[in-house]
């Protein structure tokens, strides 16, 4: 492994990997929104301020990333965030804006990324998909559309880059303990069995790189080993 990009770097499981990444001396290029939650004292690591969401920008964006950065040979593809409530309770900008982030800007940036590990030979991309992208449930219509999306895409990919050597793995997590649910009604309950720790998952990907080229894991599924819920007091809630 010579750099990996990273989106989603400064929070939850993007923040994890990128910490795990660093441990082992991988340089790491995080895109963000907001930096100013991690800042690791690393010289590995190459902090890109970013709003994902502004799909248009992100063409010229990413080219300029690989043009400075063309030894990059991993993508860890994770930014995006959450909103759970009945569809009607969405404004249509609010949508547009959901599905650019949570699935559309993915997309845009595999695109340029796969066209570059295709012409090196190798490379691994990792998608950050949801157990709501394989069963879709009330209050989830907008998260699971986008990430039932990003599963199909993730197959289809995986089909057209896997000759010219390049890995695409879904990883679908069940709730994880992290920053994911400050600003929702809700989270896991306090019990370490209730939710995955985001240093589980970071600890799969970096496991999974360290697997012989020929082989290749579609897709993982992981969920906690109970799923019970901690409600909080803010209001009317809509979950």
């Amino acid at each position: 492994m010579k750099a990996a990009l990273i989106s989603g770097s400064s929070s939850g499981i993007g923040r994890a990997i990128s910490e795990k990444f660093l441990e082992r001396g991988i340089r790491v290029i995080g895109l963000a929104r907001n930096h100013s939650k991690f800042k690791p004292d690393e010289k590995n690591y190459t902090p890109i301020e970013a709003d994902l969401s502004k799909v248009k920008r992100l063409p010229e964006l990413i080219k300029s990333i690989l043009k400075e950065n063309p030894d990059i040979d991993v993508f860890v593809s994770g930014a995006g965030y959450g909103d759970f409530k009945s569809l009607e309770n969405f404004s249509s900008p609010q949508i547009e804006n959901f599905i650019n982030l949570n699935l559309v800007s993915h997309i845009i940036l595999c695109r340029a990324i796969v066209a570059h590990m295709k012409s090196q030979g190798n490379g691994d991309i990792f998608i950050l998909g949801s157990e709501a992208g394989v069963i879709g449930k009330k209050k989830a219509t907008l998260y699971s559309a986008a990430k039932f999306g990003l599963r199909g895409f993730a197959q289809a990919l995986r089909n057209e880059a896997g000759p010219a050597g390049v890995r695409v793995c879904l990883i679908n997590p069940g709730m994880v303990r992290s920053p994911f649910f400050d600003k929702l009604g809700f989270e896991p309950d306090g019990l370490e069995t209730n939710a995955i720790e985001t240093e589980d998952i970071a600890k799969i990907v970096f496991d999974f790189l360290g697997t012989r080229q020929g082989t290749i894991i579609d897709e993982i599924n992981l969920s906690p080993a109970s799923k019970s819920l901690k409600f909080k007091k803010v209001g009317k809630l809509d979950v």
